[in-house]
């Protein structure tokens, strides 16, 4: 394989960066393709774009077949720009790399080697060894990393990417001293949240909102706001629906709870000396796990959603106790924070529950990575130092 910039494309290979980037772009196009990766695919012969594809749920076709069917014969000795590299493994569907061969692809660009072990150089090796020409664009490696991230840290780390949530008043708070808090932030910020939903793998929250706040944690489709060709690539996912967590003392959910009354999967994480046996619905399972200081270790949870769900990406949306456990944890990969123009005053509910800091030495620091403008609220996106 070749690397190359893009600095490095001139005359008739000048335009190879926007074809990788229109690859990504498509790739983005799908909230969730979980536990594959999202992943799109351009097909160009003598300059111009004979077919394109995206993959848009597991077990459906990949972006290189789809893009390969929509070229047709124009596909021989054409270049295929895809996002990630090929996969030449059998899995639910049979591997790409057989079929770019098979069309006579001439080319491929890739913007990312693949980090799943059963794939990882081997595409690659596949198709040169069919006498086809491999190259990266290494400086389109941060941009594909960029829309699969729980993917990469899965298959990296062991564990999935997490986004912690929250949403305040300009005075840093998130409810009233009797609770209310329906509405805080507007219904720009909370449909932009129903996207967040969407393309996680699972939604994690904790005792305490489950019996304060009573949440279904569903994706709400309606408020999503797409048109019926976005609707339509994403039909897939929006009908599974991410998995429901609540980390706790299982025992105290009420049989009335949304959250294990609503269809789709729910998993309840309890400390092991709390798995006392509740009988559920079928959809609801109990995972005991490890303690940690009395409380679930949720490294362990983590874990558990990467290997046996084989969970990409996971939202956080729980209140100010468990929110300071996973930053204290340094398990949060980002954190996003809707920022109301509204103030609710000292006795109303904090943002974050932590305490124990003596000095600004201990401060939890963060980078801002993106501030964003939601209808009338900031949505601030921070990264951990």
């Amino acid at each position: 394989m070749k690397i190359l910039t893009s600095q490095q494309l001139i005359g008739s290979f000048a335009d190879w960066p926007s074809h990788m980037q229109r690859s990504i772009e498509l790739a983005a196009t799908v909230f969730n393709t979980t536990p594959n990766p999202r992943v799109g695919c351009v097909i160009v012969k003598d300059g111009q774009i004979v077919g394109e594809g995206w993959h848009s749920a597991a077990g459906q076709k990949h972006a290189e077949i789809v893009a390969l069917e929509r070229a047709g014969e124009l596909a021989n000795s054409s270049t295929a720009f895809v996002s990630l590299e090929p996969c030449a493994h059998t899995g639910r569907t049979p591997p790409c790399t057989k079929a770019l061969i098979g069309a006579g692809i001439g080319q491929v660009v890739i913007a990312s080697v693949d980090p799943d072990e059963r794939v990882s150089g081997r595409g690659i090796a596949a198709l040169e060894s069919a006498n086809i020409e491999v190259f990266q664009l290494k400086d389109f490696d941060e941009k594909a990393r960029a829309i699969n991230p729980g993917f990469f840290k899965r298959h990296e780390l062991g564990v999935p990417f997490v986004r912690l949530k929250l949403a305040m008043s300009i005075d840093g708070r998130t409810a009233l001293s009797n609770g209310e808090s329906k509405w805080i932030t507007s219904a720009e910020a909370r449909r932009d949240v129903q996207k967040l939903r969407a393309k996680s793998c699972a939604i994690v929250t904790g005792m305490g909102t489950v019996l304060l706040d009573n949440p279904a944690l569903t994706v709400r489709t309606k408020e999503l706001g797409l048109d019926e060709e976005q609707l339509e690539k994403n039909k897939i996912s929006l009908s599974e629906g991410p998995i429901r967590v609540v980390v706790g003392d299982h025992k105290k959910i009420p049989d009335t709870a949304k959250i294990i009354a609503t269809p789709g999967s729910v998993k309840l994480f309890t400390s092991r000396c709390n798995a006392g046996e509740v009988k559920y619905a079928n959809n609801v399972e109990v995972i005991p796990v490890d303690s940690d200081q009395e409380r679930v270790n949720l490294r362990s949870v983590l874990v558990f959603l990467a290997s046996q769900t084989k969970c990409n990406e996971v939202l956080v949306e729980a209140g100010p106790t468990l929110s300071a456990e996973f930053i204290k944890r340094k398990l949060v990969d980002e954190f996003i924070v809707y920022s109301a123009p509204k103030i609710l005053g000292s006795d109303s509910r904090p943002l974050i529950s932590l305490t124990g800091l003596s000095s600004l030495d201990d401060a939890i620091n963060f980078s801002i990575k993106e501030v964003t403008e939601v209808g009338s609220d900031i949505k601030t996106t921070f990264i951990p130092n």
